[in-house]
């Protein structure tokens, strides 16, 4: 049984610490996702490869319930990710790991949900309203600052990532509105990514990597570039961070994502 996947974003294309690999497809209600599953010490490791191996997919173009709902097929439980951001806090510096504990959704145009009611394709077909107030698993949260306190990367304990449509970057306006609101980082993938996790009970939890100052804070132009550089650069502490986490990872889960449909559905 698969019990625990990895999501990679820009930059982590491939689960190169990963054993005996093989490639899986597998059907959802919401079409056909392919995840590479390998060995770690044992333990088989589900990754998937966010925007496609090679950056095909934009952001706003993701098929998240297709992927989230493959990884529940799979029998996923716990799910780490990586998001590459553009920083709004002075002291989160390019190249600086940030284990996310809060989320601001600002995208427009994504499908948030699992429960359409009579309309879902698959056999939930009812309404559930989830509690969301702590967007990500505090036990993968403590295994992933465990890891990277234990490897001595430049890291921070928590943060809050504010989540744009794009695919463009943020106008100067919309960085300093969400400076005010109290956002430490932005990106574009975090929603509806952990909001279809909880839905289905799972525990997800995501370190962002800084590549960049965000606009009006850096002095140059924002661009893609940049960031495909800098996770380059930091690619092999990314995967030695997940790793390491995943050796800290609880076998038995006593957290708050198992128990996400109690209470939700009205029943």
């Amino acid at each position: 049984m698969v019990r625990i996947a990895i999501i990679g974003g820009s930059g982590v294309y491939d689960p190169k610490l990963l054993e005996n690999i093989r490639e899986e497809e597998i059907n959802t209600p919401y079409g056909k996702i392919k995840v590479k599953i390998g060995t770690y010490k044992g333990e088989e490791i589900a990754f998937l490869a966010r925007h496609g191996e090679k950056h095909s997919v934009p952001p706003h173009k993701i098929n998240y319930r297709a992927n989230i709902w493959g990884l529940y097929e799979l029998g996923v439980e716990r799910i780490l990710a990586t998001s590459a951001v553009g920083s709004l806090n002075k002291a989160m510096k390019p190249g600086d790991f940030v284990i996310l504990d809060q989320l601001m959704d600002f995208t427009k145009n994504r499908v948030y949900t699992f429960y359409d009611g009579e309309d879902s394709p698959h056999d939930r077909k009812f309404v559930a309203h989830i509690d969301f107030t702590d967007p990500y698993c505090p036990e993968i949260r403590n295994a992933l600052i465990r890891a990277a306190k234990e490897l001595g990367f430049s890291y921070h304990p928590k943060g809050t990532y504010a989540c744009m449509e794009g695919p463009r970057f943020e106008t100067r306006a919309e960085i300093r509105a969400l400076r005010i609101l109290g956002a430490d980082v932005v990106g574009m993938t975090q929603c509806p990514e952990a909001i279809l996790a909880r839905e289905l009970e799972m525990c997800y939890s995501s370190v962002a990597i800084v590549t960049n100052f965000a606009a009006g804070i850096s002095s140059q132009k924002l661009t893609h570039t940049e960031v495909v550089e800098l996770m380059a650069k930091k690619s092999e502490e990314i995967k030695y961070l997940l790793m390491k986490a995943i050796e800290y990872i609880p076998k038995e889960r006593r957290c708050m994502c198992k128990d996400a449909l109690k209470g939700a559905t009205g029943d």
